[in-house]
């Protein structure tokens, strides 16, 4: 039997670039019922710390806590995310196989290129995969073609980029789920000689997060938030029914 879509799908570079930026929201979507899912564009086998493998187990372990139906990290060149043609390709493949209504991306600048990178080639794959004369086919099975797909949106996540987000999500309730989640990466997150100079230390890490969380929440009127962005005009209804008070 097929698997049912997913409601919401997130893509970025790393393993824990998801967690970092919009994990809360991911749980939180989780809770009230909808499909989520996380594809990583790589296994992150060029990281100052860990393996590939231990990234692969850490993966896992956090998906577990927020709660995601599907994950999946492509063979992508850590350090390497490049837009070409193959790799969208392999990006609009999960798009058609996994038919979300969202896609959640990185925003499309920052300081790391496969960051960057990785927004603008999801972009252009959730393109593709609606294009009906691009023929794709399951992963290893080409008798099996994927009608095509696109998202009926595309947000971006904005947590790492000083710009004023079209708005935030509450996941004060998520909060410490999505801590722990982030915690869950021991090879990135813990105290060690490796990249000593690159990473705060562990004991700084929860502040780092907390502060930031609650700098989006304040511009909601909520405790912890997590910001987003769109390209889109929002569409209002009901004039009295727009959250966020004035004054």
């Amino acid at each position: 039997m097929p698997t049912p879509p997913l409601d919401i799908l997130a893509i970025a570079a790393h393993r824990d670039d998801v967690e970092q930026t919009c994990g809360g929201t991911l749980l939180k979507m989780a809770q009230h019922g909808h499909q989520t899912g996380i594809l990583d564009l790589t296994q992150g086998e060029m990281g100052t710390r860990g393996t590939a493998e231990e990234r692969r187990k850490e993966a896992e372990a956090a998906a577990l806590l927020l709660q995601v139906s599907w994950r999946l990290a492509l063979d992508i060149p850590d350090g390497r995310v490049e837009n070409t043609w193959e790799n969208r390709l392999k990006v609009a493949r999960v798009i058609r196989d996994q038919r979300p209504r969202v896609v959640i991306l990185p925003y499309w600048q920052g300081r790391h290129p496969d960051h960057y990178t990785a927004s603008v080639m999801g972009y252009e794959a959730c393109f593709l995969a609606g294009l009906t004369k691009v023929v794709l086919t399951k992963q290893g099975l080409r008798d099996d073609p994927l009608p095509p797909h696109r998202p009926f949106k595309i947000i971006y996540a904005t947590l790492y980029y000083d710009i004023r987000p079209t708005f935030v999500v509450d996941i004060t309730e998520q909060f410490e789920t999505r801590f722990q989640s982030l915690m869950a990466y021991k090879t990135q997150f813990s105290d060690q000689e490796a990249g000593k100079d690159l990473f705060p230390a562990q004991v700084e890490i929860r502040s780092r997060i907390e502060s930031m969380a609650r700098y989006y929440g304040a511009l909601g009127g909520v405790t912890y938030a997590e910001p987003f962005l769109q390209k889109e005009v929002g569409l209002v209804d009901d004039l009295t029914m727009i959250p966020v008070k004035s004054l």
